[in-house]
């Protein structure tokens, strides 16, 4: 999952603008981390003062995995380069480890309201079956995420995959004003973050700042079912390849079936070339994100069939569409690492697609929608209504859901009071779905589960 080009603390330095206290001749080789958990040998730890947690603490934690250096705002127990800004010295850095390896380096980017994480998934599996690729960690996706996870090429890396998220207008173009992107990849223009943004027209707008980063020449792939993400279009000179179950779809998926667990098999057509793909991944949904992969990887020459023999045996991150057996003959889909409107719907007609004997829906807070937040939340009480036997509502603010879903909701104040209702009443045969905002920790109902 790459490393770093090899730099002194004194390289570093002058890079990002800093002083070094300690050894300067102290030489780093390996990743960028910011969770000491995660440090490697010859890594550097790049620390922050946050709120509740100092990331110059855990030097030593991290020196213990391996990690030789510090970038950060004060010394620490390694040597350290210090900067007054450590956020603005991790994109510099980024910035310039990038530019050291443009001439063999491709760079491609995703944004979307949803999928960016298992799509970037599926390019990470593409793209690696070719060449050595580097890809975002989990959803390390922000002004931090996608900056250390630039810098952790190498002279070896022919792929950077960069998932790119944003909360305010802006935010992708910075990221993608660090490096000039190959390929863009925008997916949709949906409710997440709403709260924040105010409009879909505006989420339109922020998702689009992605194709304006593209490199002269490089190539904008665009859901053509999404007909905000269609018009950016118009935001580039450069090759468009679009992608979807629409007729115009560049990359379109046809014959889409769904086996006893909802795993999908498709094949994706263009104008001169077609493949079948199986996805060992819950939800047709996954179908279209398979589908944004293969196009940008068709982008940059890569041939469908390839496409196909590596999402046959992929890996998503954690928490998505995540499907298990329990030990009382039950089913559980965890989807529990985060939720918007447009993502629960895809999650309730996966629920749906697995045979069972009762379809459960466990469903807590969607987090970020602002004055929205009830009306969006009724909306998607009322699908899971037409998707589910029984609906568990969990939290005061999911009571405008539980209302939608009317007599198949049960409401419950609290993850404890949900879990003990599912140990209590889930017999062999059910099928239950987990999904809510991060925030909601949905998490810990499906690990009480298993």
């Amino acid at each position: 999952m790459g490393g770093m080009i090899p730099l002194s603390l004194t390289e570093i330095a002058t890079i990002v603008g800093g002083s070094v206290s300690g050894d300067e001749t102290v030489m780093v080789t390996g990743p960028a981390v910011l969770d000491s958990r995660a440090a490697e040998q010859g890594g550097l730890l790049v620390a922050f003062q946050g709120e509740r947690v100092d990331g110059h603490d855990f030097a030593g934690a991290a020196a213990e995995k391996g990690a030789v250096a510090v970038l950060g705002s004060r010394p620490t127990a390694l040597p350290t380069v210090v900067v007054d800004d450590a956020e603005a010295a991790v994109q510099k850095l980024a910035t310039h480890v990038v530019a050291q390896l443009r001439g063999s380096l491709r760079v491609i980017g995703v944004t979307g309201s949803q999928g960016k994480t298992s799509t970037k998934d599926f390019m990470a599996a593409i793209f690696s079956s070719v060449a050595p690729t580097v890809s975002t960690l989990g959803n390390l996706n922000n002004e931090l995420g996608a900056p250390v996870t630039m810098s952790r090429a190498t002279a070896d890396t022919r792929y950077l995959v960069l998932e790119m998220g944003a909360r305010y207008i802006g935010d992708i173009a910075r990221l993608a004003g660090l490096v000039p992107l190959d390929v863009a990849v925008v997916l949709n223009v949906g409710k997440a973050h709403l709260g924040k943004f105010g409009s879909r027209d505006a989420i339109a707008t922020a998702k689009g700042e992605l194709v304006q980063g593209l490199a002269p020449g490089g190539t904008a792939v665009l859901n053509a079912d999404d007909e905000r993400v269609a018009a950016m279009r118009s935001l580039t000179t450069g090759p468009v390849l679009t992608y979807g179950l629409a007729e115009s779809a560049d990359v379109r998926v046809v014959d889409l079936v769904l086996d006893s667990l909802g795993r999908p098999s498709f094949t994706l057509k263009t104008a001169d070339a077609a493949a079948s793909f199986t996805l060992p991944h819950t939800g047709a949904h996954n179908a279209i994100n398979a589908a944004a992969a293969s196009a940008a990887a068709l982008a940059l020459g890569i041939p469908l069939e390839t496409s196909a023999a590596a999402l046959a045996t992929s890996i998503l991150s954690k928490w998505r569409t995540e499907v298990s057996q329990l030990g009382n003959g039950a089913t559980l889909i965890n989807d529990s690492y985060n939720c918007s409107p447009d993502s629960a719907v895809a999650a309730l007609d996966a629920l749906a697609a697995i045979d069972g004997t009762r379809h459960i829906a466990v469903l807590g807070e969607i987090l970020e929608l602002g004055d929205a937040s009830a009306a969006e939340h009724r909306t998607v009480g009322e699908y899971a209504r037409t998707r589910a036997d029984i609906v568990l509502a969990i939290g005061e603010n999911v009571r405008p859901l539980a209302a939608g879903a009317g007599d198949r909701a049960i409401a419950f104040d609290d993850n404890e009071a949900a879990t003990q209702w599912l140990r209590d009443n889930l017999a062999a045969g059910d099928v239950v779905l987990v999904k809510a905002s991060r925030g909601a920790r949905l998490d810990e109902v499906a690990a009480a589960l298993a």
